[in-house]
């Protein structure tokens, strides 16, 4: 019997990691990816426990750890002096959580595990092709490409972002595009050389204030420092192919951090490469799959990055379709089980994103009493309040 054909419209995080899921659950798998190239855009992410353990069950885990930092701790502090609000120890994560955590680029993560694609024969990526049609059968799935061709498999996964084609052409998707949330994301590295030393010490460093929040570590063996600044703004940038690579607007950035500490603002004048990525949000799904068509990733349930968890819940999007693949030949049905497991969770992890970022910003009597409450967390129920989400 000839193997399962799967096609995966997209290479980013999510497309590579569910094409390592579905090769691992007996399918040979096409990625359609309508860039010429792996680029590298976009710029530092932590992948947290939940998402470096189904990394270890992908087999992909080891090719990310060559190219990773291990941060010791997450230190938050207070954004107008500096203060310790609270420290997350990541010492021991490996034992509470199973996993490591980890720091690295964006785009050294997409390389990793391009690498590790390429060492699966059952796996063909095609650059420059995006799917532009879909049709579902009873028995096939058959999707028009932008090369003027057609491809035929058993299931298409759309793992193609944001402004995914695959969700719109899902009957059960009907529904607007991608709405401004009201904050814009500053993005820049910067020379290790050039910062305090302090700041190129193995942790993630998050500062607060009112409206906005920093955060940033080092990253490629602590030879630059990568900086997130985000603020609420509105986005008057057009519409752009990659929407983490807008043109800054360097003096709204200034000041919203003009009374924030010298150290604060010594780092963020150490930039002088600023790039915007303004943060757009999608309603949440009911479901992430209908027949043999399947959304992961940011298609399906798209992230803030406050809790660091956009890749790491495409990680997880795809670890889950390969245990539901692998335990059925009912492609439809997989699928089916697939999104009932995952829904729930990537909703929560939606919500509590946003939920997150709204802490972030508070000002006056309700910033302090946010500050109260992180000092008076000790180590042990700081880290309990990670366990639903680290230890899934």
């Amino acid at each position: 019997m000839a193997p399962r054909r799967a096609i995966v419209a997209g290479a980013g995080v999510g497309g590579l990691a569910t094409a390592l899921a579905l090769y691992a659950a007996g399918f040979d798998v096409s990625i359609h990816e309508r860039s010429a190239a792996l680029e590298e855009f976009g710029a530092g992410l932590q992948l947290t426990p939940n998402a470096t353990r189904a990394l270890a069950r992908l087999g992909a885990l080891d090719e990310v750890r060559e190219v990773a930092g291990i941060p010791d701790a997450v230190c938050t502090l207070r954004g107008s002096d500096d203060a310790l609000l609270l420290l997350l120890s990541l010492e021991d994560a490996e034992r509470r959580w199973g996993a490591p955590y980890l720091a690295l680029h964006r785009a050294d993560l997409q390389a990793a595990l391009a690498r590790v694609v390429g060492r699966r024969d059952g796996i063909c990526l095609s650059m420059g092709s995006a799917v532009t049609r879909v049709a579902i059968g009873d028995e096939k799935v058959v999707v028009g490409l932008s090369k003027g061709v057609e491809d035929e498999a058993d299931l298409l996964i759309g793992a193609d972002g944001l402004r995914s084609r695959v969700r719109e052409m899902l009957a059960t998707a009907r529904e607007g595009g991608p709405e401004f949330t009201g904050r814009v994301a500053f993005r820049a590295t910067i020379p290790s050389n050039l910062v305090d030393p302090r700041w190129t010490e193995p942790r993630v460093v998050l500062r607060l204030g009112p409206n906005a929040h920093l955060v940033h570590y080092p990253l490629r063996k602590a030879s630059i420092v990568n900086v997130v600044a985000v603020i609420e703004d509105s986005w008057r940038g057009a519409e752009i192919e990659h929407p983490w690579d807008g043109v800054a607007d360097r003096p709204a950035l200034d000041r919203a951090f003009t009374r924030w500490s010298e150290s604060t603002r010594e780092l963020l004048a150490a930039a002088t490469n600023w790039r915007a990525w303004p943060l757009y949000g999608r309603p949440a799904l009911g479901s992430f799959s209908l027949g043999r068509v399947a959304l992961v990733g940011d298609a399906a349930h798209p992230m803030v990055p406050f809790l660091a968890q956009g890749a790491a819940q495409s990680i997880e999007d795809a670890s889950a379709l390969g245990v539901a693949l692998a335990s059925t030949n009912d492609t439809a049905q997989a699928l089916s089980a697939y999104s009932r497991a995952r829904v729930p969770r990537a909703t929560r992890v939606q919500a509590e994103a946003l939920r997150q970022g709204q802490i972030y910003h508070l000002k006056g009597a309700m910033a302090a009493a946010r500050d109260v409450t992180m000092r008076l967390l000790g180590p042990q129920r700081l880290s309990a309040r990670y366990d639903w989400l680290y230890g899934a």
